[in-house]
């Protein structure tokens, strides 16, 4: 077992324990940032001046009569930015923008006495535009061959002779949906300047570090100038990666030009309709089969939206691509990839991050073609599993292959679903208006940064003379427990008892240039760095114990806060121990790293092996439907995911079932909808608040809700055989979906299939039934359209006429 999976006696990661900060979240004396505030004096309140049009060119921007309303201090725009006036990392997303670039962009922002008078003094900012032409949908992008960034390529095999030896070839369109992160702490920055104009910001951020670069380039100072804190977040889900920044610059801005501290946070409907989402994606596809239904050629192209810039949405893409497999083998594919541009807000990073969009389309094939092969779903994918030497179609191994199996039988055996399959066929037989089905998916996640540069962590330990231990970290806690797992891997590596150790909040100015606390890997890297800087500090006091117990260093262990020799009866206390280092002369801190070592990637050719390993999952899912509304229940769900050795298993858990019910959510529920009409308010999020926008529930969760970790699971190379957890099981909901399709098919003739909108809504699900029952879907063998292209490339849904090519016509899911 290598050194950095190997446990010590009596480890203290892997025992069950609440969130470090439970009992401060359900007594409500956490911490947030803008709780903050009322420690703070004479604060001012930033308020976006927002233009209520999807574009248009400003002609005039007037502040004087906003600064005509009593409490108004300041009024900021692009003329008061002393640096560089942008807040992206692609220089393509201007802080104070001169051209509006989707509805509610904000052109300028007013600071005020009380957030009452900044909110009057917003209203009172007079904006003449010169309206401009907008492309609101994704569909409206791609007509208009509207795209920016790169265009990603991912090819293995040979896609012809794929499909000129696939006996079975069908071809489709599908378009989903976006997602609102939907936090339940929306967007917050509080700056001050301390009396060395030092620039100190609180900042609900996922990413501390590029804040602190933002911020600085805003300011036009160097980043040891610019000190930023994160307590905690009241959620993230990848929301906070890169949209933080810009709002903590404009509250530096203030407090940099006023002197006083500057509060920015937004209220419910500026956050929904000013930050970024989801990426809504299009796929248009060709699949061939063989004739046993294993896949033999893949052709597709995947169109993102982006919004009105880039922000993370190249490496969502590129994320997309190199999850389309799955947990599928594909031996010929030809993937390509596109960025739309659209006057929306700039999507960004969502937990998963293009994964869950790359597989699910491959899902919604297999769920699709199923019927045509005329295969059980899960047959069908069980005859694509990976097996053991395949490699994806990115030329990256698929270690532990064997896992894909053995989650998904475990999963089958857990959830009796042999037998409840039968109770189900007994059920929909007797019940012409309900129907029920049963659906199994599994889960095969990548875990790092695309970017090899991101996957590397630090730590500052301190232990200090009473023998109490202080940790920083470079990684933030948003709710997902990694301020208790870095605690236990801390207690673990220095043979000390829980209590012993506290965690810092996250500084830039105690660990530096840090990553984003994102990509599932907060764990992997931060526990690693963590582990370091605690072996560097054992092992020196190892040496003093060693002194001090008459043995070699070599020889003694520290287990429960005792130093003990191997084979005598000598011990020596730890906090004895701290002391006697102290007046020793030893030094009693460290900074610990890691770099996760074996990643490759060719961004150009699209080749290499980004990931450390992969996570496995699988899920089984049993919905009820009825007939008449399309209105259904989750029955029971059934998960086995495997998270290595589990370093706190009651967070890992957790972090399942939350996944699980944000992917449902995205899947079935939360419908994002746009103004796409041509009147004035053209391009308005019409979902703003929980009102309209259908979030996940208590009334939605699983009747029955199973979740199990894969047990003897220890992941060779990672910090105490642990896996990453945080983002793999969202995509777990994609048995709910099929599970839906299924129930909605049954409402028909044996065998057919159906097509499936999503988020597959009520409605959505209604309409799919009523196509199962007009039995729109030929069943006789043959294509239902002749028309196609014919250059080996996915086309406009459409299949090529063969003796035993089928067609699945396109759907737009939007």
């Amino acid at each position: 077992m290598s050194h950095l999976s190997e446990r010590p006696e009596k480890p203290v990661v892997g025992v069950p324990m609440p969130h470090e900060s439970a009992a401060l979240h359900v007594t409500g004396t956490a911490l947030y940032t803008d709780d903050l505030v009322y420690r703070t004096k004479d604060v001012l309140h930033a308020y976006p001046v927002q233009v209520m049009k999807a574009h248009g060119r400003i002609t005039a921007l007037r502040t004087e009569p906003a600064l005509a309303v009593p409490g108004v201090v300041r009024v900021l725009t692009g003329a008061d930015v002393p640096g560089v006036n942008d807040a992206g990392m692609k220089h393509d997303e201007p802080l104070f923008p001169d051209e509006v670039m989707f509805h509610g962009h904000a052109v300028a922002w007013v600071l005020g006495e009380t957030l009452e008078a900044a909110r009057l003094g917003a209203a009172a900012v007079e904006v003449e535009l010169d309206e401009l032409p907008s492309l609101v949908t994704l569909q409206d992008a791609i007509e208009q061959e509207s795209f920016h960034g790169a265009r990603p390529l991912m090819v293995t095999g040979d896609v012809h002779s794929g499909f000129a030896d696939s006996a079975h070839v069908f071809t489709g369109e599908f378009q989903f949906s976006d997602q609102e992160h939907f936090y339940l702490e929306t967007h917050a920055a509080l700056a001050l300047i301390d009396e060395n104009e030092q620039v100190f910001i609180q900042s609900s951020s996922q990413h501390p570090s590029e804040t602190q670069e933002i911020v600085a380039h805003v300011l036009g100072l160097h980043s040891h100038e610019v000190t930023v804190q994160c307590l905690r977040m009241g959620g993230g889900f990848g929301g906070k990666e890169m949209q933080p920044h810009g709002f903590a610059a404009v509250a530096a801005l203030g407090a940099k030009l006023t002197g006083r501290p500057v509060r920015l946070r937004l209220n419910r409907t500026q956050d929904l309709t000013m930050s970024g989402k989801r990426h809504g994606f299009n796929a248009t596809w060709k699949i061939g089969f063989d004739a046993d239904g294993r896949i033999r050629a893949l052709d597709a192209t995947l169109t993102a939206d982006g919004g009105w810039s880039l922000d993370l949405s190249e490496p969502v893409l590129a994320r997309a691509l190199c999850h389309i497999d799955n947990t599928y083998w594909i031996p010929n594919a030809h993937i390509a990839g596109r960025i739309a541009k659209t006057h929306k807000v700039s999507n960004t990073a969502f937990r998963g991050f293009g994964g869950p969009q790359g597989m699910l389309v491959i899902e919604d094939i297999l769920g699709r073609c199923a019927p045509q092969l005329g295969l059980d779903p899960m047959e069908l994918r069980e005859r694509n599993f990976y097996q053991q030497g395949q490699t994806t179609p990115y030329g990256q191994p698929v270690t532990q292959s064997e896992r894909i199996s053995a989650v998904w039988e475990k999963v089958k055996e857990n959830g009796g679903v042999a037998d409840r399959r039968r109770e189900i066929a007994a059920f929909n037989a007797a019940h012409p208006h309900t129907k029920r089905a049963l659906a199994l998916t599994g889960v095969k996640f990548g875990i790092s940064f695309n970017l090899t540069a991101f996957n590397q962590g630090g730590a500052l330990v301190l232990i200090y003379k009473d023998g109490s231990v202080l940790i920083n970290h470079g990684g933030t806690e948003m709710g997902q427990g990694l301020h208790t797992k870095m605690l236990q891997v801390a207690a673990t590596t220095l043979g000390i008892p829980l209590q012993k150790v506290r965690l810092a909040p996250t500084r830039t100015d105690k660990v530096p240039n840090t990553s984003a606390t994102a990509a599932s890997s907060g764990a992997d890297l931060n526990g690693g760095a963590v582990k370091n800087a605690c072996e560097q500090l054992r092992e020196r006091l190892l040496q003093v114990a060693g002194t001090q117990l008459g043995a070699n260093a070599s020889d003694v262990r520290i287990v429960d806060g005792v130093a003990r020799t191997l084979g005598s009866d000598k011990e020596l206390a730890w906090d004895d121990l701290v002391r006697t280092a102290y007046f020793q002369r030893v030094q009693l801190s460290a900074a610990g790293f890691y770099r996760t070592e074996g990643l490759h990637w060719d961004a150009k050719s699209f080749t290499g092996s980004p990931f450390k390993y992969f996570a496995i999952g699988a899920a089984a899912a049993e919905v009820e439907v009825d007939g008449f509304t399309g209105a259904y229940r989750i029955r029971r769900v059934d998960i086995v995911h495997d998270v290595g050795d589990s370093l706190s298993p009651m967070i890992d858990i957790g972090q399942v079932e939350g996944g699980f019910v944000q992917g449902a959510g995205w899947l079935t529920l939360e419908d994002m909808r746009w103004d796409a009409g041509d009147g004035p308010n053209r391009g308005r999020l019409l979902t703003q608040a929980a009102s309209t926008y259908k979030l996940p529930s208590f009334s939605e969760m699983p009747e029955e809700f199973n979740v199990t970790l894969l047990e003897n699971a220890t992941e060779e190379g990672a910090v105490y055989g642990s896996k990453a957890v945080g983002e793999p099981p969202l995509m777990l909901a994609f048995s709910v979906r099929e599970a839906l399709r299924q129930a909605a098919a049954a409402f028909g003739p044996s065998g057919v299939g159906v097509e499936l909108a999503s988020p597959a809504t009520p409605e959505a699900v209604y309409w799919a039934i009523q196509a199962a029952r007009q039995d729109d879907v030929s069943q006789d063998g043959h294509a239902t359209d002749g028309h196609a292209p014919d250059d080996g490339h996915a086309g406009n849904g459409h299949a090529a006429i063969g003796e035993v090519r089928t067609d699945v016509t396109a759907l737009n899911g939007a």
